[in-house]
């Protein structure tokens, strides 16, 4: 003998009320989860390996700016994981295996000429400078400063107010922007003038020309 459970109005209001919000908390916790920081884990733990890398490299050759280009890092590193933890990454990131410098065979020491030459030699061409204009930071990589705002830059190597223009080779996208903060780097860019340059998932120029407008 079957026996039916009787469910007044009010309660079963209340059970469709709390599946709907079941239903619709479910929705809101898929959608929070996708947009947390509407950025991808993968194009973060591409930044973050990149970030580690190059302080990795700047470790094993190190030269008199080695240590502020590590600590301008080192505040991007910070920066990537905080957007990793609100992204819900979890992946281990390490830096790339550094290769170790070629070694340069040994040449034995040619004779010294006895005859002094009788051309004087041709003076090689100035190079870039802060203070003129043109190309500069030649060879250089560029990555973003974490810092907010509009558009601007930050150099350790122009004082603030100097005008530089940034293109990325990859993609011929440029952008002209202002020193406005210092850092260890030759150029930051902001997190606005960096998102105007870079290829999506990047967070890192490879290939860069920046040059010194004003």
């Amino acid at each position: 003998m079957y026996r039916r459970t009787r469910m007044s109005g009010g309660a079963r209001k209340l059970l469709i009320g709390a599946a709907a919000a079941a239903i619709a908390g479910g929705a809101f916790a898929v959608s929070t989860g996708m947009s947390s920081a509407g950025e991808s884990c993968v194009g973060l733990d591409t930044a973050l390996q990149n970030n580690l890398t190059f302080i990795a490299e700047q470790r094993r050759t190190p030269d008199a700016l080695s240590d502020a280009r590590i600590a301008n890092r080192q505040a991007v590193v910070d920066l990537i994981n905080q957007r990793r933890a609100t992204a819900g990454c979890t992946g281990k990131v390490v830096a790339q295996p550094v290769a170790a410098p070629a070694k340069t065979a040994t040449k034995a020491p040619t004779k010294a000429p006895t005859k002094a030459p009788t051309k004087a030699p041709t003076k090689a061409p100035a190079a870039a400078v802060p203070g003129g204009a043109g190309q500069v930071c030649k060879g250089s990589t560029v990555t973003l400063s974490g810092e907010a705002g509009v558009p601007a830059a930050s150099s350790g190597t122009f004082p603030i107010g100097t005008t530089l223009k940034v293109t990325n080779l990859d993609n011929n996208k440029s952008i002209t922007v202002k020193v406005a903060t210092p850092s260890g780097s030759c150029i930051l860019l902001n997190n606005a003038a960096f998102e105007l340059v870079r290829e999506p998932g990047k967070f890192l120029i490879r290939r860069a020309v920046i040059e010194r407008v004003g």
